[in-house]
């Protein structure tokens, strides 16, 4: 990475629990390096929170601002989640990697969301997640940021499609919408509508960052889009039934992008709302293979720090690799990737 040159990266950041942790890795990473300017932010669930904080930071304070309110956050997170029945057995900590297959409160709440709804389970609608985001971000403050491009993606229950919240209508409720797993939490009520998590509506969204003017947009993926091998046992199954989920927008919009992309190739005029977008990623796709379903909702620090090593790690070599690309072309291959 010889260039002095500033160059300039918007984020979409996908959601997926405690996985969440790769991506402040990543973020951690990119406020390191201030020839790297970061522009716009979109993001879903887990990727809504640490956009959000990214965001928050950098407008009161700027990268080291934003640097200590990822980890505080995450920290908070695992310090809330020791509390909670649902933890990794022995056994797990041992030699589960990550995951919670042998963890009694994992089972017992697995076969108690099939019955029971957190309506009747959680009728008071405590979330923690929500106090520790009001405790980190004054919103107030971040609704009056005229700069800042932040996109936060959630499900419309009723009407089966993506609202993208952006600045200044922005608050914690929809932040809380955006990551609100409808087995776990009551759906979010705002203006009137009940929004659950976006991650099956835009995981992340993109094109609202293209719409933005972003020119360079980076994705951070930690939901697999490949795998090894076909699964066979029923937990695999949900597994990737779930991955393939929280991926299928994301294709969708890609696809989109691939197909505007090969016409401005091929000379075609598409008018002046159309334009080159060079699109990069970072998808640490092997470390997160063995990781299942369970494993999202583990949130052990020192399992969270694992990671986020994950995701510094995979920002460091795509800075040294790439850094000099940014603003000239795409780093990631579409049609290869995605189609």
């Amino acid at each position: 990475m010889s260039s002095k040159e500033t160059r300039s990266l918007s984020l979409a950041l996908q959601g997926g629990g405690s996985h969440g942790a790769v991506t402040w890795g990543v973020l951690d990473r990119f406020l390191e390096e201030e020839k790297l300017g970061l522009e716009g932010f979109s993001g879903t669930s887990a990727g809504a929170m640490n956009a959000t904080l990214l965001a928050y930071g950098l407008h009161v304070e700027g990268r080291d601002k934003a640097r200590e309110l990822l980890h505080d956050f995450w920290k908070r997170v695992s310090d809330m989640a020791a509390l909670s029945p649902i933890q990794p057995s022995p056994w797990d900590v041992l030699f589960g990697g990550g995951n919670m297959d042998f963890s009694p409160g994992f089972m017992i709440a697995e076969v108690a969301s099939m019955f029971v709804s957190p309506y009747q389970a959680n009728p008071l609608d405590f979330n923690p997640l929500q106090d520790i985001l009001e405790e980190l971000v004054d919103f107030r403050a971040l609704r009056s940021c005229q700069v800042t491009k932040l996109f936060v993606c959630a499900t419309n229950v009723r009407r089966g499609r993506a609202r993208v919240f952006s600045l200044p209508e922005i608050s914690c409720q929809a932040v809380m919408a955006s990551a609100c797993i409808p087995y776990i939490y009551k759906a979010v009520h705002i203006d009137g509508e009940d929004y659950w998590d976006g991650g099956f509506m835009g995981n992340p969204p993109i094109f609202p960052l293209i719409d933005a003017g972003c020119k360079d947009i980076m994705l951070v993926q930690i939901n697999p889009i490949n795998i090894d091998k076909t699964p066979t046992s029923s937990t695999e199954i949900r597994d990737r039934i779930n991955e393939l989920s929280f991926n299928s927008s994301l294709m969708l919009e890609m696809r989109r992008i691939a197909f505007v992309d090969r016409l401005l190739d091929a000379g075609v005029d598409l008018g002046p709302e159309f334009r080159k977008i060079y699109i990069h990623s970072i998808n640490p796709e092997q470390e997160m293979q063995p990781l299942n379903l369970s494993s999202k909702l583990n949130a052990r620090w020192d399992f969270l720090c694992r990671l986020r090593d994950i995701g510094r790690q995979k920002a460091d070599e795509w800075l040294a690799e790439n850094f000099n690309r940014i603003g000239k072309e795409s780093t990631c291959d579409v049609r290869e990737v995605f189609l």
